[in-house]
């Protein structure tokens, strides 16, 4: 028999990306073919010699974290999982690149296909997020040890991403915490949309990572290698790993390498046609060489040798129930029972105090019965209320404690608790004030669109804060959050209210939340909690003694002032009902009957210390606002309230003016 052909060396494997990455680009008229082109053999000694991943199994929970951070590079993600066997990932989604309904989106989407370890796009973020993705994995070996917990975060990042500031806050993190599991892949082509970098930054980012207590090499990107050795490197250290790896962007393209004119645009067919030559690549668009589709095949199946390895210590590991119970997002046996026991102790003795410590409360149960739970701040731990009785630091060779100090790094904060959710096996919470919302709002955004489940403890949350005055009081914030696309916005009026709404949050399994509560005391207002009454959005606190007059909307701390106005107008002789309405959207996806019997035929009064925006819509036509018409001032929360006219008398008045 005649001798086997030799396998393809990894140079032809990598043009296989690049001749993919062009023709997708190409047919899709539109797209980013420079990277995939330029980072084609660095990708191709990770996924055929270092990446542990199955692609029969795209869940696999041991698997190594790949994340696309330069997430426009997407074309380079999408041909690694099609040449290594992702099922979903075919040569027709190839083709309809960047179309409608494609599993192939213009960049990374969560869920599209398997392989996508989270969406990537908004540049630095996927850096972040693998952060919470790599804690994720340090946290679980240290609850279930190496047998069932053993793996590598790795990130491709570019130019854009560390100019990005949160790169900041996600590199100093990582390298506080010194994650070694956690290798970067810095794809230092010096290229930007308008030109060379050097146009715009002149940082040494290598002496950056060094600064942040990274372990730091520099390679040729396309000697594969140099990029091996210094993979190998990274991976024995106990610090986290940067590889500058000097590309060239579109690598191969005659005339386009090395410029910005390959960074977001189709390279054209002649640009094409001459890197085809260049690179040797004779095959018709769309098609792989059967030679170098089977090594590429290969690859993907001895990556998966290791899933097997693990299936089995898996079968035999005394956590497997707990392990799996984790991984699967599904809620302790003791949590129902638990909230429930919690719920009457407040009834039993109601307690006056802010949300924000009534939340604080909560957690202090939920810790005791729910492992998974890991929470933290962005250093406002006392004021947040976020650390359980109980809870321990999350620190470095201390990866089992359940509390992360993520210092003043809200943006990182918030795109790591992504990394944690999707991770798998952890539920993550954090907290800060509600209007540093506006720094962690872009990984807001990411959550709500990966359906990812972070729960946001978003304290002091109007001018009820007081005297740190209009930088730190929130008025436009819940309107804003309350606009984004599947995200819960609580706002509980009292404790039982607080409990109710952690209690949906962790139940939103692909939905985050963010509960805003309150620095000032408020009253307890409820009197029953045997149903949640907060899951239907707003109901009827107090009903009019009679026909309904006017009916009194609020939440959190103003849901007390409108108790206070519905006495007011009571003894004038006017029946005020009063409606909570904790969560607009939950509400809002009710029916319209019980929508009617809630708001009600009479004329409605709004009050919540906030601006009006989102409100007319539950007001109908013949309704008012009592709230924040710009922004808070410095004095004591009491004198603020009166100042802006947010008290019991004044929405009595506002009913009477209606009546």
């Amino acid at each position: 028999m005649p001798n086997a052909a030799p396998a393809p060396d990894l140079r032809a494997m990598a043009n296989a990306i690049r001749a993919l990455s062009m023709d997708a680009v190409e047919a899709a008229k539109s797209g980013h073919p420079g990277m995939p082109m330029g980072m084609a053999d660095v990708a191709t000694v990770l996924f055929t010699r270092f990446l542990a991943y199955d692609p029969a199994d795209p869940a696999w929970p041991d698997r190594d974290r790949f994340v696309l951070s330069a997430g426009h590079g997407s074309m380079l993600l999408y041909s690694l999982l099609h040449l290594t066997g992702y099922a979903d990932m075919t040569m027709d989604e190839l083709r309809r690149f960047r179309q409608l309904g494609s599993r192939t989106a213009g960049h990374p989407e969560f869920g599209h296909a398997g392989g996508i370890e989270t969406t990537t796009g908004p540049l630095g973020q996927g850096l972040a997020t693998a952060v919470g993705m790599a804690i994720a994995e340090r946290h679980l070996n240290a609850a279930f040890g190496d047998e069932l917990v053993d793996h590598r975060t790795y990130v491709v990042a570019g130019d854009g991403c560390l100019m990005e500031g949160i790169s900041h806050e996600a590199i100093s993190l990582a390298g506080h915490l010194k994650l070694g599991r956690l290798i970067v892949l810095f794809d230092d082509n010096e290229i930007s949309i308008d030109g060379r970098t050097g146009l715009s930054v002149s940082d040494d980012q290598q002496a950056r990572f060094r600064a942040s207590g990274w372990d730091v090499q520099a390679v040729d990107g396309h000697d594969p290698d140099a990029v091996a050795a210094a993979i190998e490197r990274a991976q024995a250290t106990d610090t986290p790993s940067l590889i500058a790896c000097r590309t060239q962007i579109a690598y191969g393209a005659p005339t386009k390498a090395g410029t910005a004119a390959a960074h977001g645009s189709p390279l054209g067919a002649g640009e094409i046609a001459g890197a085809r030559e260049r690179l040797g690549w004779t095959a018709a668009p769309f098609e792989v060489p059967a030679d170098i589709l089977a090594a590429w095949r290969d690859a993907g199946r001895r990556a998966a040798g290791r899933a097997e390895a693990w299936r089995k210590r898996h079968a035999a590991a005394a956590g497997r129930a707990e392990f799996d119970r984790r991984i699967a997002g599904e809620a302790p046996a003791a949590l129902a029972p638990a909230f429930a026991e919690y719920k009457a102790a407040l009834i039993a003795t109601p307690p006056k105090v802010a949300t924000r410590q009534a939340s604080g409360s909560t957690l202090d149960m939920l810790a005791g019965v729910m492992p998974e739970l890991v929470g933290g701040s962005a250093d406002l731990t006392p004021s947040n209320n976020t650390k359980a009785k109980g809870q321990t630091p999350l620190a470095p060779g201390s990866y089992g404690g359940t509390y992360i100090h993520y210092g003043v790094r809200e943006f990182g904060m918030a795109a790591a608790m992504n990394g944690l959710a999707l991770h798998g096996g952890i539920v993550p919470y954090g907290g800060t004030f509600l209007v540093f919302t506006d720094y962690a709002r872009p990984a807001i955004r990411l959550s709500a669109l990966m359906g990812a489940r972070v729960i946001y403890v978003m304290t002091h949350d109007s001018i009820g804060l007081g005297e740190d005055g209009p930088t730190h009081q929130p008025v436009e914030h819940l309107a804003a959050l309350r606009s984004i696309p599947n995200l819960h916005v609580f706002r509980p009026a009292d404790a039982v209210e607080t409990a109710e709404c952690w209690e949906l949050a962790l139940a939103a399994r692909s939905t985050p939340s963010v509960i805003a509560l309150t620095r000032q005391g408020v009253p307890a207002l409820r009197q029953e909690a045997t149903t949640n009454r907060s899951a239907r959005g707003a109901y009827v606190l107090a009903e009019a003694d009679g026909a309904r007059a006017v009916t009194l909307l609020a939440t959190g701390s103003e849901v007390g002032l409108a108790m206070e106005a519905r006495k007011l107008l009571a003894a004038d002789g006017i029946a005020a009902a009063v409606v909570s309405m904790p969560a607009f959207d939950l509400f809002e996806a009710q029916d319209a009957a019980y929508r009617a019997e809630v708001l009600g035929s009479a004329p409605r009064i709004a009050v919540e210390a906030a601006v009006r925006f989102g409100w007319d819509r539950w007001l109908g036509e013949r309704g008012a606002f009592v709230g924040m018409p710009g922004f808070g001032a410095s004095a004591p929360a009491g004198d603020l309230f009166r100042h802006f006219g947010i008290t019991a008398e004044a929405v009595a008045a506002a009913a009477r003016d209606l009546i």
